[in-house]
């Protein structure tokens, strides 16, 4: 693929409808088929309450050879995971993670009991939600049973509910399996107004180093920050880094970078240079090697792409902002707007050769309407985004 190319290619994948709600993108890039992975809740209303199945499609990139510009064609919708099948708990939050050595794909979600809504449990610090996953080796054509990892994590008992991602998880150079989550820990015990009783939030990791066979959990953030994703940078000495990119409700994100893989977080001093939308807005980030083609294709230096609504008052304008300096906050570029209009929540994929795939909430009226993906360069992202 062709960096250098002008390609722009948006597509819906999931539309809505009045029977059907389409939300919660996830999107996974799998290199060995070069196929896209597109993934989302199935529900019967807008309302969280109201997910009855994880759905999925797998895009073809098709490459044109006159012009270089990069295309997908998209499959038939299929179910993945139903609530029918669950015992009445409810699927959400589609977390997909690829182990390369056994070219296997983990899609990470959490059930939740029956119409339980994320207040309730936060108001009465009662956990109604498990943390499990599938697994596929061919691109999702076949999956596996539902494996339940909640009784590995007894510390989810005092939780008052969590959730992972939304959005993917990720695999570090060293081979440690990463999904991104949030829990809310117990409510104040001194204080009973309404905003102070309901728990606190803060992000975290789950992660494995034996290919998924086991999975152990990561230290949560010091300071309150709910939907998260992480990426694996590497500095220009040499060292790796895992960063963190939550969502919050003070105006501005979460900004945090763990030197242990995942296991502790330092969060850093916001520059106010990634606004928050509102009440908060989920947002997506990934790693990819520096483009200025100075350094060495095996140990390049990473850069950051992340993706979120641009307005810091409702969810419109998805922009996508760019930082050659990871560790630095001040970094960040400001936003090219990607998709004007109605937009929530994304999830980026990197395809490699400079070139990324967004999956994102859009719409006319309202960003709920559809998901769709569109694939642009970073040739399109150095021209126009505003330094």
């Amino acid at each position: 693929m062709d960096a250098s190319s002008t390609s722009e290619q948006q597509g819906t994948v999931f539309l809505s409808n009045k029977e059907e709600v389409y939300r919660i993108p996830a999107l996974c890039y799998d290199q060995e088929k070069s196929v896209l992975l597109a993934f989302a809740e199935k529900r019967k209303t807008s309302n969280d309450a109201s997910a009855e199945v994880l759905v999925m499609k797998t895009g073809t990139l098709i490459k044109d050879e006159t012009t270089h510009e990069i295309s997908v064609k998209w499959s038939m919708s299929r179910n993945v995971v139903e609530k029918v099948h669950l015992g009445g708990y409810r699927p959400m939050n589609p977390c997909p993670v690829y182990e390369r050595t056994t070219k296997t794909l983990f899609l990470f979600f959490i059930c939740v009991e029956g119409n339980v809504s994320e207040p309730w449990q936060r108001f009465w610090g009662i956990n109604k939600a498990r943390l499990c996953y599938i697994t596929t080796r061919d691109a999702g054509e076949t999956w596996s049973s539902v494996t339940d990892l909640t009784i590995n994590f007894p510390q989810m008992k005092k939780w008052a509910t969590f959730a992972v991602g939304p959005g993917h998880g990720i695999q570090t150079e060293s081979g440690r399996l990463i999904v991104p989550a949030y829990a809310y820990g117990s409510r104040s015990p001194s204080c009973f107004c309404i905003s102070c009783f309901f728990a606190v939030s803060r992000a975290l990791c789950f992660y494995s180093d034996d290919n998924g066979m086991t999975w152990q959990s990561g230290n949560m953030l010091d300071d309150k920050s709910v939907e998260c994703e992480m990426a694996e940078v590497l500095d220009g000495k040499g060292s790796w880094y895992i960063y963190c990119n939550a969502r919050n409700e003070r105006g501005y994100r979460v900004e945090a970078v763990s030197d242990n893989r995942g296991e502790d977080f330092l969060t850093l001093p916001s520059a106010g240079k990634l606004v928050e939308t509102g009440g908060g807005c989920q947002g997506s980030v990934v790693s990819f090697p520096d483009q200025s083609g100075m350094a060495g294709s095996n140990q390049a230096p990473s850069w950051l792409l992340y993706s979120h609504p641009t307005s810091q008052s409702k969810r419109v304008d998805l922009g996508v902002y760019l930082n050659k300096s990871p560790l630095d906050p001040n970094a960040w570029s400001q936003p090219w707007i990607i998709n004007e209009g109605p937009s929530g929540y994304s999830d980026l994929a990197y395809l490699d050769d400079g070139w990324f795939a967004c999956l994102m909430e859009r719409g006319e009226a309202s960003e709920i309407e559809q998901i769709a993906c569109q694939v642009f360069s970073y040739y399109q992202v150095s021209k126009f985004i505003r330094n």
